[in-house]
């Protein structure tokens, strides 16, 4: 497969909570359909859920990952410091991030021309799966396009409060058990992570 590239530079929240709704975040600053974020919702019975900003990209994601119901609704991020307020539809989500871990200081000093390279995200594959289960870097997303995840920062999500349809989510939990929208979850430990993500669409003639 050595089609068109698509880069994504952001960061990817992942939070899990006490009523079994696990919440993954994406905010994506730079990326081919211009500044966005989204938000993917795995309820406690398996189903999964994209609130995506607008219809281009609801197509783009839900081709990428497997949702069971699609919503385009407004989507909104603002970042203070530290805090998180995330307005998407009907959840609110505001979090707070900690320090970054020894990992995360360890990813910071990644360069960059290597957190694009599919062989980085290759040989960090293996640690990574043994550092954090469910946690994957390198993999087919939907039947025509690879992707792969280069980490620039670690961070824990050290509180959070949500409110889905009026309701209260609880208190923040990992994300057990681990998202199912991919080929591989956010770590379980609720975190806030610097990322680089790359999807690699088929050739010609694939």
């Amino acid at each position: 497969m050595t089609g068109e590239r698509l880069r994504f530079d952001g960061w990817i929240a992942g939070v899990g909570t006490s009523s079994g709704v696990r919440l993954v975040v994406g905010h994506w600053p730079r990326s081919p359909f211009g500044a966005f974020s989204d938000v993917m919702v795995e309820h406690p019975d398996g189903e999964r859920v994209l609130l995506a900003p607008d219809r281009r990209i609801a197509d783009f994601v839900a081709s990428t990952y497997r949702f069971d119901r699609v919503e385009v609704v407004p989507v909104a991020v603002a970042v203070a410091g530290d805090t998180w307020a995330v307005e998407a539809g009907a959840l609110r989500l505001r979090l707070r991030a900690g320090r970054p871990t020894a990992l995360g200081l360890l990813l910071s000093a990644v360069p960059a021309p290597l957190v694009r390279s599919p062989l980085w995200a290759a040989l960090c594959d293996v640690p990574a799966r043994l550092l954090m289960p469910g946690v994957r870097t390198l993999g087919r997303a939907g039947p025509d396009r690879r992707e792969w995840y280069g980490a620039r920062g670690l961070r824990p999500v050290v509180a959070a409060e949500a409110v889905l349809d009026g309701v209260g989510l609880g208190r923040l939990g990992p994300l057990d058990p681990p998202v199912a929208f991919g080929f591989g979850s956010a770590p379980r430990t609720p975190s806030l992570v610097r990322v680089t993500t790359t999807v690699e669409l088929a050739g010609p003639g694939r």
